[in-house]
């Protein structure tokens, strides 16, 4: 049984201004120059690779860390390489505003944890922060400054069971 309950380092991904980025497509997170690759372990090389002042993201990321964006994460096209790509990094979990509707159900299809939290930007997370989530409840937690977060949207029922079984594919019917 996969553990519910997740720390890591976040990664709050801003402009040069510190303004957390809105609307990062698709195109930003994995460039479609890139879609020839086929092999998961080979995507993560590319994340961020089109997002201005993220390109060296994979080369400073690491597995167990956790990504913070603003709203409407993952727009644009149905690339499953911009959900593969993250976790070819080990990356836990992305957590933003929203995220485009495609990008949502794709993470959710393919077992990679993508929780919704309002108002993001109001809230003391600095890159670096440990951060635990629990993906069932929705508990949301500052570790590096004990403090306590405003709940995201925990896991639904079948988003937990995909979860757990690793994709959508590998669900055990009842």
């Amino acid at each position: 049984m996969k553990n519910t309950v997740v720390e890591g380092k976040c990664w709050l991904i801003t402009n040069a201004e510190g303004s957390m980025i809105q609307n990062i497509d698709t195109d930003m997170i994995f460039h479609n120059k890139h879609l020839a690759i086929t092999e998961i372990d080979e995507m993560g090389k590319f994340t961020f690779g089109n997002l201005d002042g993220w390109q060296d993201f994979p080369q400073k990321a690491q597995a167990g860390d956790i990504v913070i964006a603003g709203a409407n994460f993952g727009a644009g096209s149905s690339r499953q390489q911009a959900v593969d790509c993250f976790a070819a990094l080990g990356i836990q979990a992305v957590i933003a505003e929203s995220f485009g509707a495609i990008y949502f159900r794709n993470a959710v299809n393919s077992g990679f944890p993508v929780l919704v939290a309002e108002s993001l930007q109001s809230l003391e997370i600095e890159t670096g922060d440990v951060l635990r989530i629990n993906f069932e409840t929705g508990e949301f937690f500052n570790v590096s400054k004990n403090k306590q977060l405003p709940n995201l949207k925990a896991f639904s029922k079948i988003q937990t069971e995909i979860f757990q079984a690793g994709s959508l594919f590998k669900v055990n019917p009842e």
